[in-house]
This record gives structure tokens, sequence and C-alpha cells, in this order.
């Protein structure tokens, strides 16, 4: 049976109240997330969710209205038996390709209905996301990749001889995630918008669970920043990994001066610390405070400004993000390019849904494109998972894979209906 209908969901969680998500660009996030759900009539599908911080949710929400009209009278056998069509259908209209192309608001929708697929295909056959792509046949697999503007890059056959040499290992991988989980980094301990209590006491609370790679915000006073970092190295001392996170604040050459103020205190990497587009200006920091690694990749808008970057060694760590771009089908691009450049995937998860979602990215890597967990870390944000029906398993400082069937973000019913608000009545909400 075709799918038939789907509904949308504005949804909103009023997290600025709390100071969290809280950096030197983004001073009062409310996460929120255009949410999707497909039916067959009336039973659900698959469900699907793009990340926003607020005010303009409405607008993907509109736009995945739009698009997802392109999967309806599509079977699940049809997405089946071609893994890059969901990905043609939503991508491929010319007249709504001019809106980006390929970024903005409808490539941002353009993840929900991709994803949403991809998550019906899973449940369908009983298997969470990332078992269900390792799963799949290597050159099927590769269906899913659009090597147009990045074959110059990353030729076909070279992406399909890695596939095929991983394959007979994948069981292994598998049984080691299952066993020991996948390694991560906690940013929930240093949002900006935290004072020197919280930050201590959440940093103590955070080392005591075992976690030892962590994240601070940074770029709005260099002194104070100076002064933060020195609390955390006081507070937890010269063992851990400190990464930092500019959200895009400074310009190449302040940031250059910024993090050199910064690099006594022993920083693994520092994030974003000029504009998301400015692919020079990144390489030129890179050399500049070398060996701090740059981390970027959260506002990519697609797998051709990653090329880009990838090809410029202007990033250290390759920072996907499950909604950013187009869904299953661009992460595994990119993912793949990162592979021949050498580069850890290490993806962006601060939001409603992306811890969840990029779990099962990281796993995909590990298990069928790379084999390799060097260097790579998954992020964590604390917020929000009780809403899901599978909220993430992270102990000790690492992600355990997902069970339930499907991609991890059936949002809970009770929350769903609590946190949507389609007639924009959450900000008169805010108001009063």
């Amino acid at each position: 049976m075709p799918i038939s209908n789907f509904t949308t969901h504005d949804v909103r969680f009023p997290t600025s109240a709390h100071g969290h998500g809280s950096d030197a660009r983004n001073g009062d996030p409310d996460y929120s997330c255009a949410y999707l759900k497909l039916y067959d009539g009336a039973e659900l599908l698959g469900q699907g969710l793009t990340f926003t911080i607020g005010r303009g949710n409405e607008l993907c929400v509109a736009a995945v209205q739009t698009l997802a009209e392109k999967v309806i009278g599509y079977s699940l056998d049809d997405f089946e038996a071609d893994f890059g069509l969901a990905s043609r259908l939503v991508l491929g209209d010319s007249q709504l390709r001019w809106l980006g192309p390929e970024k903005g608001v409808v490539h941002l929708a353009a993840a929900a209905v991709v994803n949403a697929v991809w998550d019906a295909l899973a449940k369908r056959a009983g298997l969470p996301l990332w078992r269900y792509v390792c799963s799949i046949d290597p050159d099927r697999l590769l269906d899913a990749v659009d090597f147009t503007h990045i074959s110059d890059f990353l030729a076909p056959e070279e992406a399909l001889e890695w596939l095929e040499e991983l394959r007979p290992t994948r069981s292994l991988r598998i049984k080691h995630l299952e066993e020991a989980g996948y390694p991560a980094y906690t940013t929930s301990v240093g949002w900006i918008g935290y004072d020197d209590h919280q930050l201590i006491q959440r940093l103590l609370a955070a080392r005591e669970e075992g976690w030892t790679h962590f994240k601070l915000k940074v770029g709005r006073d260099l002194e104070e920043d100076r002064r933060r970092c020195r609390l955390f190295r006081d507070t937890l001392g010269s063992e851990v990994k400190l990464s930092l996170d500019a959200n895009q604040v400074w310009g190449r050459d302040e940031a250059i001066h910024w993090v050199g103020a910064l690099a006594e205190f022993d920083i693994h990497w520092i994030e974003e610390p000029v504009h998301p587009d400015d692919i020079l200006a990144h390489r030129e920091v890179a050399k500049a405070i070398s060996p701090i690694g740059v981390a970027s990749g959260e506002h990519a808008h697609n797998q051709v400004m990653f090329k880009q970057f990838l090809q410029a060694r202007a990033i250290a760590f390759c920072q996907i993000d499950a909604c950013r771009l187009a869904g299953v089908n661009e992460n595994l691009a990119v993912m793949l390019m990162a592979r021949k450049a050498g580069i850890p995937v290490c993806p962006h998860a601060g939001g409603v849904g992306l811890c969840e979602y990029v779990q099962h990215l990281s796993m995909i890597d590990y298990v069928c494109l790379s084999g390799s967990m060097d260097g790579r870390v998954i992020e964590h944000a604390g917020d929000l998972h009780d809403h899901f029906e599978e909220p993430i398993d992270v102990r000790g400082g690492r992600y355990f894979p997902p069970k339930r069937a499907g991609y991890s973000v059936d949002l809970r019913e009770e929350s769903l209906g609590a946190f949507s608000f389609p007639d924009g009545s959450f900000w008169l909400q805010k108001r009063d």
C-alpha cells in the first residue's frame, strides 16, 4: 500500500527559560522541531523531524508540508527498491529547488521527509535504523548517494571498494558497539548562560558519571572565557579533554588571536570559529592555531560544501548534522568523503532529537563506512530526551546502540500534545 497521508506538528520547548542551549551567538534558544508523521490510511508508517531554535519553526513546518506531498502515492517497496528515490523526489523539484538550492528552510524540511521514509523502512524491517542500514548490500547502499557533484573528489568505485572490504567484519563491530558503546563528549555542562555554581556542579556531576571530554561555549568576552577555562581546569584537572565552541562570532584574525589566548588551557578543538560558509577563513584559522583542531559543519548546507571543507583541509573534525543535511542519504555521502579525507566524523547533536538521530549515523560510519572510531565522538546534550519513546542510552560517556525499530525520534504522544503550538500560542504564552 502506498503512503496516502501525513500530519505535521509545530513543536517547541521553552528551553531559554533555563539557560539551556545558550551560546555567544544564540542567547535565548527555544529548542523546537517541525515534526512529520507518514501514514498508510490509519496506519502510522514513519516519523521524522527537523530542528530549529524557535522563531521560524512554522516556516519549516510549511516547507515539510509541501515536500511531504512528493512521497504520497509511493510505497515502502518503492523506496526499498531504490534507496535514492526519496531524496530525489524531495530535492528534485526544479521550482522548489530554486528556493535553495540545497540550503535553507527547504533543505531542513527535506531532512524531515527523507528521514521519515528511512524510519518507516527500518520499522517495517523490525530493526533500529543503524542495524537496518548495516544489513544493506554495499552496491545497493551506494544507490542512496548522489555522486553528481562529488565524484571529482570521491569516485563511486572507490567507495564501493571500501564498503566491500569492511562487509565481512561488520558483525565484529556491531558486537563491539553493543558491548562497549560509542565514545561521546558532553556539551550540557558548558552553556554560556550558566553561572559559576551551575558550571562547577555540572562538571563534577558529569565527571562522576564517567565523562572525559567536555565542551564549553565561548566568544562573548575574552577575559571571561579565560576565567571559565581556568575554572574548568581547576575543577577537573588536566587529564580530561576540553573543546570550545564559538558559534561563528569571530572574524578570521579575531579567531586566531582569541584561540591563541586560550591555548594554555590545552584545547582539543575550537568549533565554528568563523562564519560557517567561509571555507578559506576556516583554513587560515586551522593553519594558525595548529595543533588545536578546527571543528565545523553543523551549519554546512550540503555535501558540496563539505567536499570543499575537506578538500581545503579547513577542518580537523567533520561535524555532520542529521537535519541540516537532507537526511540519511546526504549524510552517507559526507561520511564517505570524510573517510576519503582521513577526517573523523563527530556529529553535531545539540537540539531536539539530534542525539537520537546522530547515534545511528556514527554507528553506520563505524560499522559500514570507515571501520574506525579513532578521533571520533558523538556530541551529547542532556535535555529533552525523556520526551522520546526510546531515550538515548548514554553510560560512562558512551552511547549504547538503540534497540527499538526505527530512527529513534518517536515523540511521546503526551509530549507532542503538550508542546505543539500550531497557532502561535507558544509566543503568547511566553509573553504572559
